[in-house]
């Protein structure tokens, strides 16, 4: 006689070799792993909806300050100029190969946007207990979001760009600079496997 057939919320599935496991509850920071390929399946949450909230407040709070604020300043003889995010990718629509500037302003500006708003309508209706509209699809347009939110790579170039820059001119880094560099440490926190555990917690079917 057939057993009872498991609950599909309480299986996972190896992304690598596609073998099927039951889910065990896993505490803070316990990792599960594939017993064939050992891959890791899925770790422990190390945030709350409350914390993940939180991060997303402060985050979308530090998104407006890094478009704000110059993030970076340069003066030569007198002469000085601001840079902004925006700015930057205006003078590479400007230029000989437009392309680039909407790659960049997808990555350095749309992206980040978008998964702070859509985390930020999952996680408040989350908190009170209820799935949010569109759920399924905001939580799938997060997961295509993750590859385009490129902060660290921007991040990574604009300090290459004030090290070579620093020999001929004055350069001054800006509030927009630390901004983002805060900004894209919450993105990883907050952009992580801890939110895929919003599946679980309401109870809903990918």
């Amino acid at each position: 006689m057939a057993g009872p057939v498991p609950d599909r919320q309480q299986l996972i599935i190896c992304e690598h070799c596609d073998s099927v496991y039951q889910r065990p509850p896993l505490a803070r920071k316990q990792t599960a792993h594939c017993h064939r390929c050992g891959a890791l399946l899925y770790r422990g949450r190390r945030l709350n909806t409350d914390q993940l909230l939180a991060l997303t407040v402060a985050a979308a709070i530090l998104f407006i300050f890094a478009n704000t604020f110059p993030i970076m300043g340069i003066s030569m003889q007198g002469l000085s100029n601001d840079a902004t995010l925006w700015s930057t990718v205006e003078a590479l629509a400007h230029g000989q190969i437009s392309l680039i500037a909407l790659v960049t302003g997808l990555s350095i500006i749309f992206a980040p946007a978008m998964q702070i708003i859509l985390l930020a309508w999952v996680l408040v209706h989350a908190r009170a207990g209820r799935m949010a509209p569109g759920f399924r699809i905001c939580m799938r347009t997060l997961e295509r979001l993750r590859p385009w939110s490129m902060l660290e790579v921007c991040l990574l170039g604009i300090l290459v760009a004030i090290i070579k820059l620093v020999g001929m001119l004055e350069v001054h880094p800006g509030i927009g600079l630390w901004a983002m560099s805060m900004l894209t440490v919450l993105i990883i926190l907050i952009g992580g496997r801890d939110v895929r555990g919003l599946w679980d917690e309401l109870g809903v079917e990918p």
